[in-house]
């Protein structure tokens, strides 16, 4: 049986749990809490331990701990040769996110669920094959109530989500550009990006805020002969409209296939002999870099 190692079992930790278990995989947990701890063995973990650095020789090792603690805990099993998944963002500095690439090559990758959404995916689709012309935009839109994560603030916890829409169907990511702040006291929390390379290619808008009430998770992709929308994180259609036809859009079905299973049955199998799972260590430095570019932007630390 393939074994995993997993540190962190918090919030988002249980649900990593859940699905490489659901996968058939052995777990093995590292998590500092006494109460963790017991809430991981009740769960069924084959073994638990306190930090990474303990944990047994596993076939690959999945890092959910907090966001201020990923390039501690790679470090912790960086010799061991194996393939690592850390949660997003890789780390949130630029310097160590592209030392860590470089250092563990193609061994080191990036959880960037979004990637594996079908509703993203039959975007991209669309948007390489042709379907859409030449894409000119991309705007999308993630606004929620609230950050659960108390080592970072929101933008940390955000626009990684949005940045690694704009690669999956790009194929690569805009300069930064311009933000736009309702109050720059509110900046960390509430913003608006947009990153272009001012070369006639396509830009990338994206709205976050952690302000609003109302959930909104969408996606458009807007290209010279139709333009596409993923109006909800959870429909199972995205909608087409030719931008030469007025009428309703066509729906077009995309499934509904859980992102983050898809990504850990991802990861697994390229344990198992697979081809890597996507976003690399290359491109998740990246999108730490511009996320670093677009907080100097808006005058954010």
């Amino acid at each position: 049986m393939t074994q995993i190692g997993l540190i962190g079992f918090g919030r988002w930790g249980k649900f990593i749990f859940r699905d490489l278990r659901s996968i058939g995989v052995s777990v093995h947990v590292a998590v500092p809490s006494a109460d963790s701890q017991n809430s991981a063995r009740d769960a069924g973990a084959a073994t638990v331990c306190s930090q990474a650095g303990d944990l047994p020789e596993c076939d690959g090792y999945v890092v959910a701990s907090s966001t201020a603690q990923h390039a501690t805990c790679i470090a912790q099993i960086a010799q061991r040769g194996r393939p690592v998944f850390v949660e997003k963002p890789l780390t949130t500095d630029p310097a160590s996110a592209h030392a860590l690439a470089s250092t563990l090559g193609g061994r080191l990758f990036v959880m960037d669920k979004w990637r594996y959404h079908p509703g993203v995916m039959r975007l991209a689709e669309l948007a390489k094959t042709g379907a859409l012309g030449e894409i000119e935009a991309i705007r999308t839109f993630r606004l929620g109530w609230g950050n659960p994560h108390k080592d970072v603030d929101a933008l940390w916890i955000l626009l990684p989500h949005d940045l690694s829409i704009a690669l999956e169907i790009l194929g690569y990511l805009p300069a930064a550009d311009t933000t736009l702040s309702q109050r720059p006291g509110l900046s960390y929390e509430d913003l608006v990006v947009r990153l272009s390379d001012n070369t006639g290619g396509a830009s990338v808008t994206v709205e976050i805020s952690a302000l609003h009430p109302a959930s909104k998770r969408s996606v458009v992709v807007i290209g010279s002969k139709a333009v596409a929308q993923l109006t909800d994180s959870y429909d199972d259609d995205i909608l087409l409209v030719s931008r030469e036809q007025s009428g309703k859009p066509q729906r077009i079905q995309v499934g509904k296939d859980m992102p983050l299973l898809a990504e850990l049955k991802a990861f697994v199998a390229h344990v198992e002999g697979g081809p890597p799972p996507k976003s690399s260590a290359a491109e998740g430095a990246l999108i730490v870099q511009r996320i670093a570019e677009l907080r100097a932007i808006a005058g954010l630390s």
